[in-house]
């Protein structure tokens, strides 16, 4: 049985991810967990006159009634296991602590809306949760609907080989009955000697994960251009891939700053689910 952590913030983009989660969850099986987390700013003074405690508390009981209710119209629509989780911290360290005291298999949430601040806010927030997180990380964009994924792309410009994220990524198409493609992505900075390499490595590798995880209908493609996200996702509508799959690497502080990985830069842009699978697997 699967765990899937869900966060919400209880919008419209955060809804379209829990019905996926939902769907999802009858299928593979799993169970859910629902997680609000917020964070109240106030000072020194405003703590000590106790409106900053009053007002979290009245936040506290809302959110964790509304919790409520969306456990109760789970379990009453789908037949499937859901707790829920609240805690007061900014939403990344939430999911740190409770990723050290339980271990779930995946975190479904949505990405950027087309519209609405407080959506543009929480695709942000997934875009740092895709680029950081130790858990693979399913982003849902905000105007997807479900459908049962039949085709997964694995986008890489590593020739990635290790076989605990490969695994993990071919054992989750599997769950859904789904096979998997790969894209092998050269960076525009690349010398051309380093687009002729791929280009000669792309058999062999297509051979090696073919005959590794019995893909019989597994398809490789070599892409490159100035920009990445506009030749994947081109990719994308042209294959009818249901699914891409990136692979995190961590950077140090500058190059994260000056450098925005791929799958970062992706979440923003995908028009399908994209699964970030990272590649470290430690905590935020």
């Amino acid at each position: 049985m699967k765990k899937i952590l869900v966060p919400t913030d209880f919008s419209a983009c955060a809804a379209n991810a829990l019905d996926f989660a939902v769907q999802s969850a009858k299928l593979l099986p799993a169970t859910i967990t629902l997680l609000h987390a917020f964070d109240l700013p106030g000072s020194m003074y405003t703590d000590y006159m106790g409106v900053n405690r009053e007002f979290r508390q009245i936040q506290w009981n809302e959110d964790e009634k509304r919790l409520a209710d969306m456990k109760e119209s789970i379990g009453k629509m789908h037949d499937i296991e859901v707790d829920t989780r609240l805690i007061t911290a900014p939403l990344k360290i939430a999911i740190d602590d409770i990723s050290k005291s339980e271990e779930y298999d995946l975190i479904i949430m949505g990405t950027l809306g087309a519209s609405g601040l407080k959506e543009k806010l929480w695709g942000s927030n997934t875009a740092d949760i895709v680029s950081s997180s130790s858990i693979p990380v399913l982003a849902i964009p905000h105007e997807y609907k479900w459908k049962k994924p039949e085709k997964f792309l694995l986008a890489t410009g590593n020739f990635e080989k290790d076989a605990i994220i490969l695994d993990e990524i071919f054992e989750l198409a599997g769950l859904f009955m789904a096979h998997v493609d790969i894209a092998v992505f050269t960076d525009e900075h690349d010398e051309p000697a380093v687009f002729m390499e791929h280009g000669r490595n792309v058999p062999h590798y297509q051979e090696l994960l073919a005959k590794k995880y019995g893909e019989q209908e597994l398809h490789t493609a070599q892409l490159s251009g100035k920009h990445l996200e506009k030749t994947l996702q081109d990719h994308i509508d042209s294959n009818d891939i249901d699914v891409l799959v990136m692979i995190t690497y961590r950077k140090d502080f500058w190059n994260r700053l000056l450098h925005p990985s791929h799958t970062k830069r992706m979440s923003y842009h995908t028009k399908v689910p994209l699964l970030a699978v990272p590649a470290e697997r430690k905590y935020l």
